[in-house]
């Protein structure tokens, strides 16, 4: 059984995390299929947006521990295993946001330690009404610290430094409110809307969403006039490419673009 499903349908990669069995841990298989898929997908002109899913109950619920436990067996008490484990959860984290296709996280269940992690990731999230998020590792004496990383860049300190201090659970609703997600529906029709988000960005010119998803991280490490000089730049070249002048020029004829010299 694949331990990491891809199925692309109209410029969309819909990756499904697919060992329900473990409430779809990031375990050492799950990471390096998320990161060969994922490095797939950069290649792929032929996808434009990317969804993430999770089979069975739960979105997904972190590392797996069992996994963890035993690297504990190793001559040095796993020092050496869990150093390269977070650093390879790390480098899939960081592949998403480097991805030039915006990903969307289809969440519902729950989604704990590293797996509100990946949602906070991602580049947008929609949950199902009734899914709870957690960076609860403190519950059990781990701090979620690189959960902490993604969860601090989506939502107020003060609130992140309440769930991982106490362990405490939010709700769809309390995630929309802080910005973890950007909106909670019914279960019943989770799909269809993260599909319908999938598919308005599918719908634009994709090197110009290339260039916008590069910018709106590398900017947001920047001072205010920094980021304003470099985004100058950036428009500089989304402006120069031929498409771009093709968008402006149907949208002042007020017909349909031509974009079938898009990347």
């Amino acid at each position: 059984m694949d331990i990491l499903l891809r199925q692309d349908h109209d410029k969309i990669a819909h990756l499904t995390l697919n060992a329900p069995d473990r409430l779809n841990a990031l375990s050492d298989a799950m990471l390096a299929a998320l990161q060969d898929t994922l490095d797939q997908i950069a290649a792929d002109r032929h996808i434009s947006a990317v969804i993430i899913a999770g089979q069975g109950k739960a979105f997904c619920a972190g590392h797996d521990l069992r996994e963890m436990q035993a690297g504990r067996q190793a001559a040095d008490g796993g020092a050496a295993y869990f150093a390269d484990l977070f650093g390879r959860c790390a480098a899939v984290m960081q592949r998403i946001q480097s991805l030039p296709q915006p990903v969307i996280a289809q969440v519902h269940g729950i989604a704990t330690a590293a797996g509100c992690q990946l949602v906070a990731t991602c580049d947008m999230a929609i949950a199902a009404d009734d899914t709870r998020f957690g960076v609860n590792g403190v519950n059990i004496g781990l701090f979620c610290s690189t959960p902490m990383v993604a969860l601090t860049r989506n939502i107020p300190r003060k609130a992140a430094f309440e769930m991982l201090t106490t362990g405490r659970f939010i709700h769809a609703d309390e995630a929309l409110q802080l910005g973890l997600i950007n909106r909670a529906v019914p279960l019943a029709t989770l799909a269809d809307e993260t599909s319908a988000l999938a598919r308005s960005i599918a719908a634009k010119l994709p090197v110009a969403v290339k260039i916008g998803k590069s910018a709106f991280y590398d900017q947001a490490q920047l001072p205010t006039a920094e980021a304003y000089a470099y985004t100058s730049a950036v428009m500089v070249e989304n402006m120069m490419l031929r498409d771009t002048d093709e968008g402006i020029s149907a949208f002042l004829e007020k017909r349909a673009p031509d974009w079938s010299s898009s990347e």
